[in-house]
């Protein structure tokens, strides 16, 4: 197995990661900004509402540092990082709608500030900017990549939603659930960098594996850190997914391996959305182990990110994606 020469604890840390691409990187927010205009004066103030709210942007990032990995030496991969972060933003606006939500990234959400109809109706327009993009570049295997991962979010989100207030859902499908909404848009993005590479079908398999293991580790640590941060560090409400209804892996854990009372307190709050047991539900979520038993999950993930960059060449790019799956298992928010 692979070790990652140095582990990152910090957002110091991170933004050293990123000067490994600081040209790409500024690249990257350069195409951001300027494929958002729009003549619709509505278009521009949501959109940029939520692209410049915060966010460390490690989608993008994964896709410069894979392409880079991969020796790539021309400048497609910056609007490919930029696709994946209108993708990922378009997701956003049409989640916080469905779920109700009222703070993300430590500020009022897009349909909290500008109301749903606008929320639904600029996440179109950031779906299908990326795919002009996405045509612009050229690359037939990337835009069926693409194609394929914003059909497969879509699904997750709907499996998702049809699980809300379910307290029966299996670990399984949970996590079939995260990777169609979360991971799936890290393994494209990331087998998108080796693509506009040209690297041969083994590296491009081991990039594609190594966004699918980050983007699940990423989304384990997410859902247990709703129950262990607080709002000021998530950037969200603490216990939104549980008011949501949401069986996320420290509930279900918790519900197996918990007394019977808690397994009674925690299935009540599943099925009504209820927040009010709050405090005690992360109580028995500790004392069950459910944190524990969620993070080293993630811990699986990280090291078998770690293992699949194996078969690409030594350098300082595949040094920086070892180090942002431990990043993704150690940040606090």
């Amino acid at each position: 197995m692979t070790q990652p020469l140095e582990t990152l604890h910090n957002s110091s840390s991170l933004d050293t990661v990123r000067s490994l691409v600081q040209e790409d990187w500024e690249g990257v927010n350069r195409v951001i900004v300027q494929r958002l205009g729009s003549d619709v004066a509505l278009v521009n103030q949501v959109a940029h509402h939520i692209i410049h709210g915060g966010g460390k942007r490690l989608r993008p990032l994964t896709v410069l540092l894979a392409a880079r990995a991969c020796g790539y030496k021309s400048t497609k991969h910056i609007s490919a990082a930029a696709i994946i972060e209108f993708i990922h933003t378009a997701t956003l606006l049409h989640d916080d709608v469905v779920d109700g939500s009222g703070l993300r990234r430590g500020q009022e959400t897009a349909n909290a500030a500008f109301g749903n109809q606008s929320s639904v109706l600029v996440g179109d327009f950031l779906y299908s900017r990326a795919f002009q993009m996405m045509v612009e570049i050229g690359a037939i295997q990337m835009l069926d990549i693409l194609a394929n991962a914003t059909n497969t979010i879509a699904e997750g989100e709907v499996l998702q939603l049809m699980n809300c207030k379910n307290p029966d859902i299996t670990e399984e499908s949970y996590l079939e659930i995260i990777y169609r909404k979360t991971a799936k848009l890290f393994e494209a993005g990331t087998h998108c960098g080796a693509i506009l590479a040209q690297s041969d079908e083994h590296i491009q398999r081991s990039l594609l594996e190594y966004g699918r293991h980050l983007g699940l580790a990423f989304q384990l640590i997410d859902d247990a850190l709703d129950y262990a941060a607080t709002t000021e560090e998530l950037g969200k409400n603490i216990g939104d997914d549980l008011a949501e209804g949401k069986p996320t892996l420290p509930l279900i854990y918790a519900m197996d391996q918990g007394s019977a009372a808690e397994r009674n307190m925690i299935r009540e709050a599943i099925e009504t959305g209820g927040t009010q047991n709050l405090t005690s539900i992360q109580l028995a979520i500790e004392s069950s182990g459910g944190l524990k038993y969620t993070a080293g999950v993630a811990r699986k993930e990280v090291n078998l990110a770690i293992d699949t960059l194996d078969p690409l060449p030594k350098s300082r790019y595949k040094e920086a994606l070892e180090n942002l799956a431990i990043f993704a298992l150690n940040r606090k928010f």
